[in-house]
């Protein structure tokens, strides 16, 4: 069984933060942090021991901001000096974004200091939202930082609907203020950081999908394979859905003459087993056609209606007369972030974000 995630953060962390605080800063009261971010630590989820652990920075270091700044960039390893990183540097970047707002240039330049030991793509965000204009010039230079931990976090601290962080409204708004930093990326040298600005763009694409549409054709001529790559990941959910320009971005089109015939190796399933889909694809028109076979599987939710989730399978040209004959497996598995109801599910085909054919089964779920 893996490990709870919530034991990355444990009582060694605490001793181990407390104790590079110590070697920065003499005066630092160990004993007292030890036991304020150490109390009950066990008995936390993830985010409460991290949370602790901030309260308990709070508490012990400095009232004066650029003293504990001074103090937490003492703690950050240096050329040949060890010090904090991974997950011992979360708390340390809520702290900044809890007690730096008052020091705005100074907090940016230490998050920018942590990320490359741990991400501070969740600490930047509440100054992007206290004064957008301020924190994107401050960001918008790291796009050209040396290290991509920095460059990275200039796409992902300012994605408008970042996993698991803060939401950043005026830039669901209007991402405009963002643009530049992700055309800035679209060539980064690494797929991490490329990755990262495909991500940004599809959170775009999710509420201004005209504009992203837009934004990938400007940079689609003479694009390098990688970049290619990086706006075909951009547009996944606007392919995903048949959004008419990001298919012609690619050279899909609405189809037209396409029969499909699909099937399942079974109408009746248990969870934690698996489907065989068949289908079979055949192109009338005159003209050769570009097709993308997706599939979208409508789970049943707990008050009887279906939601989908759409799952990528494969893309073809088919010559006039050409039929096309493929399987897949898929599996109905538990995981973390669906529950699973039993009763009517149903399995579409999407050819070029086109319902094309479909097929239903029946779940069952042990209680």
């Amino acid at each position: 069984m893996a490990e709870p995630l919530k034991n990355l953060l444990h009582p060694g962390v605490v001793t181990a933060i407390a104790g590079r605080l110590s070697a920065a800063r003499p005066t630092f009261d160990r004993g007292r942090f030890e036991a304020l971010a150490g109390d009950n630590l066990e008995g936390l989820e993830l985010m409460q021991r991290s949370l602790q652990i901030r309260d308990a920075l709070i508490e012990t270091l400095p009232q004066s901001f650029p003293q504990a700044a001074a103090a937490l960039g003492g703690c950050l390893p240096l050329d040949d000096r060890p010090g904090l990183s991974g997950w011992a540097l979360l708390p340390v970047s809520q702290y900044v974004a809890a007690r730096g707002l008052g020091d705005f240039e100074l907090s940016l330049s230490l998050l920018r200091a942590l990320t490359p030991h741990f991400t501070a793509e969740f600490g930047i965000r509440v100054f992007i939202d206290q004064d957008q204009e301020r924190a994107l010039t401050i960001i918008g230079s790291w796009a050209t930082d040396a290290n991509h931990h920095v460059r990275r976090l200039a796409s992902e601290g300012t994605r408008p609907r970042l996993p698991w962080a803060m939401r950043l409204p005026k830039l669901i708004r209007d991402p405009q203020p963002i643009l530049p930093i992700l055309t800035a990326l679209l060539d980064d040298p690494e797929d991490y950081v490329r990755r990262s600005v495909a991500n940004s763009l599809n959170d775009i694409a999710k509420d201004h999908p005209d504009l992203v549409a837009g934004f990938v054709a400007t940079h689609m001529a003479g694009a390098s394979p990688e970049r290619r790559q990086l706006l075909r990941h951009a547009s996944r959910t606007l392919l995903k859905q048949g959004h008419k320009a990001a298919l012609s971005n690619f050279g899909f089109a609405v189809p037209s003459g396409i029969d499909a015939a699909f099937s399942l190796d079974r109408s009746e399933i248990a969870l934690g087993e698996s489907l065989m889909f068949k289908l079979a694809v055949r192109h009338t028109a005159k003209t050769a056609q570009k097709i993308m076979i997706d599939y979208a599987v409508h789970h049943r939710k707990a008050n009887g209606t279906t939601s989908p989730k759409v799952f990528k399978w494969t893309s073809a040209t088919l010559e006039p007369g050409a039929t096309i004959e493929i399987e897949k497996r898929h599996a109905i598995r538990p995981i973390t972030t669906r529950r699973y109801y039993p009763g009517a599910h149903r399995v579409v085909i999407l050819v070029n974000g086109q319902e094309a054919a479909d097929a239903d089964f029946e779940l069952s779920v042990d209680e």
